[in-house]
């Protein structure tokens, strides 16, 4: 599909992925909690600047967040992704029109964020950790993210098991899928993400990004999150878990091997490293007299 409806806009995927830019509201999310903390107190025109400084480097979408789902994470309560989420996306809806996500799995914090702005809600459970957010998403029209994991935050990456992790990864998409198409919710809404590190081992991570091609086949956007995360160390030996900031060397160079099979969406936190990464990539691919131009985004 060469485009994402959400709630009032569309997204085109065109010949290049889109950029959506993380905005973490939360004061311990792996990579950048905190950032927009003052005395344990978030200040809410920080976050639009960010946000703002996210758009103006290339970002199509800007995902918000107020809950840390990093493996061993807490889960917090309603009331409080609530104080969070929502005056962030009222602020940065008043700022500029570039489509918000929130990420939340939460039917409350979905419909209270879409009525303040939100185009998108990218749910990590895929719309089954709340019975309510079905609903949500048919009466509002948003678009939505359904993600894989495996478990919960708290403990999905002490054992993550399978037999056939893309198999199950693309059964368990689809299935989700069609659950909500069954609902009303029409399939352009729907973007689908693998859910990498949530619940899966390396080795179930290097699967997921070198088979693509299984994910293709459910003719739904695909979104992936790789950006700072831990399966980068496994592949280059090193331990960047105190300064996950310095794996986006590793970051790009997987969003590009993503971006030439395809994939349609990026969850990042480096938005202009990775738009001129990117950019580059797609210069050189496409004047490589000894290949067959193709636009970026289509499968090789």
């Amino acid at each position: 599909m060469s485009y994402w409806r959400l709630r009032t806009q569309k997204l085109n995927f065109n010949n290049e992925p889109l950029l959506m830019g993380i905005i973490n509201v939360t004061p311990d999310s792996f990579s950048d909690g905190g950032q927009f903390y003052r005395n344990k107190r978030l200040e809410v025109s920080a976050a639009v600047d960010y946000a703002l400084r996210l758009v103006e480097e290339g970002a199509a979408i800007l995902d918000v967040g107020a809950e840390s789902t990093q493996p061993g994470s807490q889960r917090i309560d309603e009331t409080e992704e609530l104080r969070r989420l929502v005056p962030v996306v009222a602020a940065i809806h008043e700022k500029t029109t570039t489509p918000i996500s929130v990420d939340t799995y939460r039917a409350a914090a979905a419909r209270e964020s879409i009525a303040a702005g939100a185009e998108i809600v990218n749910d990590i459970s895929a719309a089954t950790d709340d019975p309510e957010m079905l609903s949500v998403l048919c009466e509002t029209r948003a678009g939505v993210c359904l993600m894989h994991k495996q478990g919960m935050p708290q403990t999905m990456q002490k054992s993550p098991r399978y037999n056939d992790v893309v198999a199950e990864v693309a059964a368990y998409l689809e299935e989700r899928k069609q659950t909500l198409i069954r609902a009303g919710i029409m399939k352009e809404k729907i973007t689908l993400d693998p859910g990498i590190g949530f619940g899966k081992s390396p080795e179930h991570n290097f699967r997921l990004l070198r088979e693509t091609k299984a994910l293709h086949a459910l003719e739904s956007p695909l979104l992936y999150g790789v950006s700072r995360k831990r399966f980068i160390d496994a592949l280059t030996g090193t331990d960047n878990s105190r300064f996950p900031k310095n794996r986006l060397p590793g970051t790009l160079a997987v969003t590009i091997y993503l971006a030439l099979r395809g994939v349609q969406i990026f969850r990042v936190h480096d938005v202009a490293a990775t738009r001129q990464a990117l950019a580059v990539a797609k210069t050189l691919w496409n004047s490589n007299d000894d290949q067959e131009t193709i636009p970026f985004n289509r499968m090789k």
